[in-house]
């Protein structure tokens, strides 16, 4: 990577009051997540030879026929991305840069590595969701619950791509079926901790708006722009000493002209950060 293109970033973080961090899923497939490839074939074999699946993203909207097949997937996923895998050192590195700084981060990934990798989970609005959590599907009510047990019982007892009938989870309050705390529709339940999360996103963007705020945007793509690539880019334009560093493997560009002073960097981010951790 450019050395002109570390040392300006380096510049920014030293100069900056604050952080905003914005992480989409290129962050954690730089921490080795990734949802295709060698990874997805050497976990999902069974899968891939029984549904003809591609990768764990498309293969999370599969119509399979029942629940138990369903939660024998969704339970292997979750296991291996939520519980088994470990702390991505790309999470370690970034917390590194930014700890004594003030800092808030708002992400789209559900993995929870920003909070395994230590960061203040106050400081954390993941606006998608948590795969270690359940929910109800109706939903009749608006509390989570904690699915680390289950999901390993699942992804332990299951057969021929199932579960057994008696592992599929339903809700203690109405009987319907529990689903992942993920954003897929309406049915996505925001709690009081959901809205806690938001309110302190909305409250640190009121402190440091008019001081000199530094825009982390890592990993975010187009599919779901308009949590944080293109809010980004409205902060950039419009709060006055703000600048946006923008990394992503490609389409890193503007449609809108920004500051000059902002970097917008197709590059690796595992690259960037190990440069700029060096010292």
């Amino acid at each position: 990577m450019d050395d002109k293109i570390i040392s300006n970033s380096r510049a920014l973080l030293q100069e900056c009051d604050a952080v905003l961090i914005g992480a989409g899923s290129g962050l954690s497939t730089a921490a080795g997540i990734e949802y295709g490839g060698e990874r997805f074939q050497r976990n999902f074999p069974d899968y891939i030879a029984k549904y003809g699946m591609r990768d764990m993203y498309s293969a999370g909207f599969y119509p399979f026929a029942s629940l138990e097949e369903k939660w024998g997937f969704r339970s292997k996923q979750v296991k291996l991305n939520r519980y088994d895998t470990k702390v991505g050192d790309v999470y370690l590195k970034l917390l590194d840069l930014v700890r004594h700084k003030p800092y808030f981060v708002i992400t789209t990934n559900v993995d929870a590595q920003f909070e395994r990798a230590g960061f203040d989970k106050r400081n954390i609005f993941a606006v998608q969701g948590d795969y270690g959590k359940f929910q109800c599907t109706v939903p009749c009510h608006n509390k989570l619950y904690d699915n680390e047990s289950q999901i390993s019982a699942m992804a332990a007892q299951q057969a021929d791509c199932q579960i057994p009938s008696e592992l599929v989870p339903y809700c203690p309050n109405c009987g319907e079926p529990m689903m992942l705390h993920v954003r897929i529709d309406n049915t996505f339940v925001e709690n009081s901790n959901w809205h806690a999360a938001k309110q302190g996103y909305s409250e640190f963007l009121g402190q440091f708006h008019n001081q000199k705020l530094l825009l982390l945007e890592l990993g975010v793509g187009f599919n779901t722009p308009t949590i944080i690539r293109f809010p980004f880019e409205q902060f950039s334009r419009q709060f006055p000493h703000t600048h946006l560093i923008r990394l992503n493997k490609h389409n890193a560009r503007s449609l809108d002209t920004l500051k000059t002073s902002n970097l917008l960097v197709e590059g690796d981010i595992c690259q960037w950060l190990n440069k700029l951790t060096e010292l």
